[in-house]
């Protein structure tokens, strides 16, 4: 159980700090959470596994894949308004 916490609570912070990197942040806890879990998935998947890791999350290609993450999902949302 905590394990799990622990993993979302370091996604949330990935994802707050992509949020921030791209200037479209704000868009609440839950969404930093997906972010940064969905990013770090995508992150590892694209670049591998370097650097330092917390929560079983490789710290730098999880931002990576975190701001790829928003910023696709901020184009898309700007498409459909």
């Amino acid at each position: 159980m905590f394990s799990f916490l622990w993993t979302v609570i370091v996604g949330a912070i990935i994802g707050a700090i992509a949020g921030a990197l791209t200037n479209r942040g704000g868009n609440g806890f839950i969404w930093n959470i997906v972010s940064g879990l969905v990013g770090s998935w995508l992150g590892t998947l694209l670049f591998g596994n370097f650097g330092p890791s917390v929560a079983g999350m490789a710290i730098i290609p999880s931002i990576i894949g975190s701001v790829i993450l928003v910023l696709i999902a901020s184009w898309f949302v700007r498409k459909m308004n």
